[in-house]
């Protein structure tokens, strides 16, 4: 009996546990507040804006080039002769003074020939004078009726032909006189020898090359843009080749030389008289006049050039990452949603967009690069001036 009693203990105690955790959790879950669902919130994308400020823009048009002579002329022999000296300058890069002697030809003919000449002078000069004296004496003979019409003519023939002799022996002597003075060579300008073709012992024949001198006190730089790249500079287009003063832009040159950043202030005065037909550039013509207290332009040099252009105004000034698919920017309305707006842009210049349409003034443009965009999306603006 006992044993049947502690079966019966053993199979009823668990299912009395299983019964009384079943109702257990029944009551907990009877009692238990009710929960309502919600939908997950979603937090706005934080965004970088510029706020649309129309204001006046000085353009510029931006190149590079090299600089050249403004002046470079051939110095070249106009009589013949041997070279006896030669100056310490006359090398390439020598410096030179306007009037200075370059070298010297030996000159002993050329004394000759215009001591003959100056003697050649002196007796057409006596001959003249005996042909007017002779004039005069058979004018008062004629008029006295002793002589005859004819003699009085021959007379007169006679005076022209000194006269004439006399003028040729002048103008030979003065062409020795120059001749002469041309033994000694000067230089035309003051500026640098870029080329010496000659030297001291060699015979010259009249127009033998002596050397390429050019002037440094002002040099050019040639600059190419592109041909639309004109309509920034307000260049009258009937005067290219001869820019007035009144419109001639003022450019910035800036180098490196000697380890060191120089800079100097120029106007491009023309530009080439044809455009070029395999890439289609202008060729602007800088001038930047040396100074005599600053450093030269050096003549060979690669520099790079602004040029000042037009001013407009009521333009807005983006950075170029602003701009989406070519032609779009990202508004930000007042209630903070994203909406796409086609523009026409004015002007890509380095790193800016700039506008003169499509935009009012107060309107915010998103700045950041947002990889995934959709349509009137809510967002965090930042102004980007913070």
């Amino acid at each position: 009996m006992n044993v049947k009693n502690g079966l019966v203990k053993k199979l009823l105690l668990p299912s009395a546990v299983i019964v009384g955790s079943v109702l257990a959790a029944a009551g907990i879950m009877a009692t238990a507040p009710e929960v309502t669902p919600t939908a997950p919130q979603i937090v706005p994308t934080s965004v970088r804006t510029m706020t649309v400020e129309p204001h006046p823009i000085q353009l510029k048009v931006k190149a590079q080039g090299t600089v050249l002579p403004n002046t470079e002329s051939n110095l070249i022999s106009e009589v013949p002769g041997r070279i006896v000296w030669m100056a310490d300058a006359m090398n390439a890069g020598g410096f030179i003074n306007q009037g200075e002697v370059l070298l010297r030809l030996e000159n002993k003919d050329a004394a000759n020939t215009r001591e003959r000449a100056e003697a050649a002078v002196k007796r057409t000069q006596a001959e003249l004078e005996h042909a007017r004296f002779e004039h005069q004496r058979i004018s008062s003979l004629a008029t006295q009726k002793l002589i005859s019409q004819s003699q009085l003519e021959n007379t007169v023939r006679l005076l022209k032909v000194a006269e004439a002799a006399r003028q040729d022996a002048q103008a030979n002597f003065e062409q020795s006189e120059r001749d002469f003075q041309r033994t000694e060579i000067q230089a035309p300008f003051t500026g640098v020898v870029r080329q010496k073709s000659v030297d001291v012992g060699q015979y010259l024949q009249k127009g033998t090359p002596i050397a390429t001198l050019y002037a440094n006190d002002a040099v050019e730089v040639r600059l190419p843009i592109a041909d639309r790249q004109l309509a920034y500079l307000n260049l009258p287009l009937d005067q290219l080749n001869n820019l007035p003063p009144d419109a001639q832009p003022a450019v910035t040159i800036r180098a490196e030389f000697a380890g060191q950043k120089m800079l100097w202030e120029g106007r491009v005065v023309r530009t080439d008289a044809q455009i070029d037909l395999s890439s289609r550039m202008v060729h602007l013509i800088a001038r930047v006049d040396n100074s005599t207290d600053g450093m030269p332009l050096t003549v060979g040099l690669f520099v790079d050039a602004t040029i000042e252009g037009l001013k407009v105004d009521d333009t807005v000034s983006l950075p170029r990452s602003a701009l989406r698919d070519g032609n779009r920017l990202l508004i930000v309305s007042s209630d903070n949603t994203l909406h796409y707006r086609a523009v026409e842009p004015f002007r890509l210049y380095e790193d800016q967009v700039l506008l003169r349409s499509g935009l009012k003034a107060g309107e915010r443009i998103c700045i950041s690069p947002i990889q995934t965009v959709v349509e009137g999306m809510s967002v965090t603006p930042i102004d980007n001036a913070g």
